[in-house]
């Protein structure tokens, strides 16, 4: 029920007047009047699917302010100055304000000038702010990226923990806690930790059709990198996500040295430079991030065109949140990883030599094993995706948007190649008493009278020249699916192969084994970024198009905003084609609100007009 001291009648009010959007998608409407009648909701919806509109408008039609719980301090300016613009009273209290900037925002809370509020988790569990927020009336409370309370997420923030204070100081407020990537135990936990196990639960599908999956075999990363961006995204907007500091700071230099705007960002830079970064990032068009995994939560740049993997992700979690980045916009985005036998051995060598428990390292185990076994298939990756989360795809037989997809790869008998090579590594450690890595194994399969090999005198094992029928490349194939199998196993610093109770079942012949054949590299059959705008415009309104981006991006400028808080490319596509020439007309399109109507729609208008 709407209380009498809101400033809207209806959710419906709020999203034309206030957004601008003639219409809900999916389930936020019923996500939308269930938290506005007060109740509480744990909402799963994958990154662009509208889940902050969940919570802003109930926000707005409740009585009091909405508070959001939210781990992106960096980001909080942006996401205030963002509702400012649409003419919602938002602001923010974390530790970059000053005390009068924060006296400020508290007053401008307890008399009830504000809408939504923004605090960071670790500024909530302070006595100080817990004693603020009793002296005001509040609307609800949004728990964003509520899987960061996972303690076996990829994201795990300790502070999260102390969330189930809300429900015990405020029992009659109601929460909603959101985010875009969870399994079924992660839900539960989430669930469990912020004390929601009553809360009503609303998943939307994690199929993202706009965002083209590929996986490729690492040979050279960095140039097969810029192969890609020379090739599919030419002054696009990208992220690159690299496992090391080393590894991000030598990607971004280069790129920049082959002529890409590319910006490094990872926990070793100091603040400053981070910050700038970031804000470069969201308020330039066509720079690419080169990051570690600690860049990319909340960040709301819609036009991000694909997210690249140097390095293999850690889970199937982490890798969906990432690769989520892109294509919020909907337009055609790509989803790239590289992905290799080092990378295998690298993460179980990191598994194994962690400072956590045995259930620490089983987890994280079964996590890698699981982002293994979606690099391995020559299923449809897509389905295999979404079986991870508990979904099933919407169409059966492939999505015909995946590397799988497009250019189907080829499974083998590669039962006879792991026994030669689960052989040689019996046969060092039986016959020798040696470990050595893949490479040594590799180059004794192929008769290699390397100087290792004559030293050790491993042309003397009868395992020498066995396995000439395949190349190198495919030979480090079979060794990398094993290991991704389990029926090989790393060991120690310097990563030696070893054998696992599972060697000895394929050894005897009493378990085959089926391979991956990397297909020939073929150039997917998709649309470009280029022309995807293009194709959607009527003719005659690509230049148009082109004027409005150039007028939006001197207001931005001038305004010190991103240019996607002025008005989406959606928005100015959509202007584009109707060419309106009044108020009015620009008043119907979807995303120009009652606020950026006044504000902007002369300047729109103008630019409409050549002006």
């Amino acid at each position: 029920m709407t209380s009498a001291g809101s400033r809207f009648a209806t959710a419906k009010d709020v999203l034309n007047q206030i957004f601008g959007y003639p219409d809900f998608r999916g389930q936020q409407q019923d996500i939308i009047e269930h938290v506005v009648e007060g109740g509480d909701a744990l909402v799963l919806m994958p990154t662009g699917g509208g889940k902050s509109l969940c919570y802003q408008i109930p926000s707005l039609v409740r009585d009091g302010v909405g508070v959001v719980i939210s781990p992106l301090i960096a980001l909080m300016q942006d996401q205030v100055d963002a509702l400012r613009t649409l003419g919602v009273r938002a602001g923010f209290l974390n530790s970059t304000q000053d005390f009068d900037q924060r006296r400020a925002t508290e007053a401008a809370f307890v008399s009830g000038d504000l809408d939504l509020l923004y605090v960071a988790p670790e500024g909530l569990s302070t006595p100080g702010t817990q004693r603020l927020l009793e002296r005001g009336r509040i609307a609800l409370f949004a728990i964003d990226e509520a899987h960061c309370v996972s303690q076996w997420g990829h994201d795990f923030r300790p502070d999260y923990l102390g969330l189930s204070v809300l429900h015990e100081r405020w029992p009659d407020v109601p929460r909603i806690a959101l985010t875009a990537t969870a399994t079924s135990a992660t839900r539960e936990e989430i669930a469990t930790r912020l004390q929601l196990t009553t809360a009503r639960h609303f998943t939307a599908s994690f199929d993202r059709p706009n965002i083209q999956y590929r996986i490729v075999a690492k040979n050279e990363p960095r140039r097969q990198l810029l192969e890609l961006l020379r090739s599919e995204h030419a002054g696009d907007a990208g992220i690159v996500y690299c496992l090391s500091r080393a590894s991000v700071e030598k990607t971004a230099e280069f790129l920049s040295d082959q002529g890409i705007a590319a910006l490094p960002y990872h926990a070793g830079l100091d603040a400053g430079t981070r910050a700038a970064n970031q804000s470069r990032f969201l308020r330039e068009d066509g720079l690419v991030m080169v990051a570690t995994i600690a860049f990319g939560m909340g960040i709301d740049k819609p036009d991000v065109r694909f997210v690249a993997h140097l390095d293999l992700p850690k889970s199937v979690e982490g890798y969906y949140q990432e690769t989520g980045r892109a294509g919020r916009d909907g337009l055609p985005s790509t989803a790239w990883l590289a992905y290799g036998l080092q990378d295998v051995v690298q993460q179980r060598k990191m598994i194994e030599s962690s400072d956590g428990d045995t259930t620490f390292r089983r987890n994280a185990s079964a996590h890698l094993d699981a982002m293994l076994a979606l690099c391995e298939t020559v299923a449809c990756r897509r389905e295999q995706l979404l079986a991870y989360f508990g979904q099933s795809a919407a169409t059966t037989g492939g999505c015909g948007n995946c590397d799988t997809c497009l250019n189907p790869p080829e499974s083998w008998d590669g039962t006879v190649a792991a026994q030669k090579l689960l052989s040689t590594v019996l046969r060092l450690q039986r016959e020798r008493g040696q470990k050595f890595g893949a490479g040594q194994s590799i180059d004794i399969l192929l008769g290699k009278t390397t100087d290792k090999v004559t030293q050790f005198r491993h042309d003397q094992l009868s395992v020498f020249g066995i396995g000439t029928e395949l190349r190198e490349a495919e030979w480090r194939g079979v060794v990398r699916q094993l290991l991704a199998a389990g029926l090989l196993a790393v060991e120690g610093d310097y990563g030696t192969l070893v054998l696992t109770d599972g060697s000895a079942d394929v050894l005897r012949g009493n378990r085959p084994v089926m391979m991956r054949r990397e297909p020939e590299r073929v150039r997917p059959a998709r649309a470009t970024r280029s022309a995807a705008p293009a194709a959607e415009l009527p003719p005659g309104a690509e230049p148009v198009f082109e004027r409005l981006r150039a007028w939006r991006a001197s207001v931005a400028k001038e305004q010190k905003l991103p240019a996607y808080v002025i008005f989406h490319d959606a928005t100015l596509r959509a202007i584009a084609t109707l060419q309106p020439t009044t108020l009015e007309q620009l008043g119907t399109v979807s995303g120009v609100g009652q606020n950026k109507l006044a504000k902007f729609g002369q300047q729109v208008l103008d630019a409409l007009a050549g002006e």
